[in-house]
């Protein structure tokens, strides 16, 4: 799951672009309300985590712009405006929820689970044969069963696969499809995992091209 975080507070920006990648999502973070736009016709994401007061454009009017240009990105509203006129003005602006500062973790991790569960529109159910992957609740099935140990960097290479099925993914884009790599980037650990994938789900399930990248038959 792909999510922009637009927030231009240095210190709360990293802060919560390093819990939501802990939780298993690939963020990207933008401190500009000038850059959200084209970021989000340049690739998609399935959530927005956007601040009101922003330099260049505000929420509400990146907001319009949004929906206007029919643009349905799910919108989670995260500021410090915290007056009920605040409140209406974004969500009559076209965010889907609103989060109000100072705010604990775990109840933007709620917000964040209840919006996908209720757009989901915007994160089908990825199916390949006896194996399901939900990216909003974050549930693997295969066979019937539910796999519940897998990692979240497993998670997030079977669901960059899924999405991609059909076509061949180089290690630079499995390895953008998680942010919490870290020191592993300069490591195997790309074929390490795919091998761990391979192994639950079948040798054949993901195809080797080498100099090129994987893909999921």
């Amino acid at each position: 799951m792909r999510v922009l975080l637009v927030e231009d507070d240095l210190l709360l920006g990293d802060s919560v672009q390093a819990a939501v990648a802990a939780e298993g999502y690939a963020v990207d973070w933008l401190t500009s309300g000038a850059e959200v736009l084209s970021a989000l016709k340049a690739s998609p994401y399935d959530l927005v985590i956007l601040d009101q007061r922003l330099p260049g454009l505000e929420g509400t009017q990146i907001l319009k712009q949004l929906r206007s240009g029919g643009d349905n990105t799910p919108v989670l509203m995260l500021t410090a405006c915290d007056a009920l006129g605040d409140k209406v003005a974004g969500l009559d602006a076209g965010a889907d929820d609103y989060l109000t500062k100072p705010f604990d973790m775990d109840e933007l991790f709620a917000r964040m689970r209840s919006l996908l569960r209720r757009l989901g529109s915007k994160a089908p159910t990825l199916i390949s044969g006896e194996l399901e992957l939900d990216p909003a609740a974050r549930v693997v099935t295969f066979r019937g069963e539910t796999i519940a140990d897998l990692t979240l960097k497993e998670f997030s290479i079977l669901e960059t696969l899924l999405r991609n099925r059909g076509r061949f993914i180089t290690k630079a884009q499995l390895l953008d499809s998680s942010n919490n790599w870290q020191e592993e980037v300069e490591s195997n650990t790309i074929e390490v995992y795919i091998s761990r994938l391979r192994k639950r789900f079948g040798r054949d399930a993901i195809e080797t091209l080498r100099g090129v990248g994987y893909r999921f038959r």
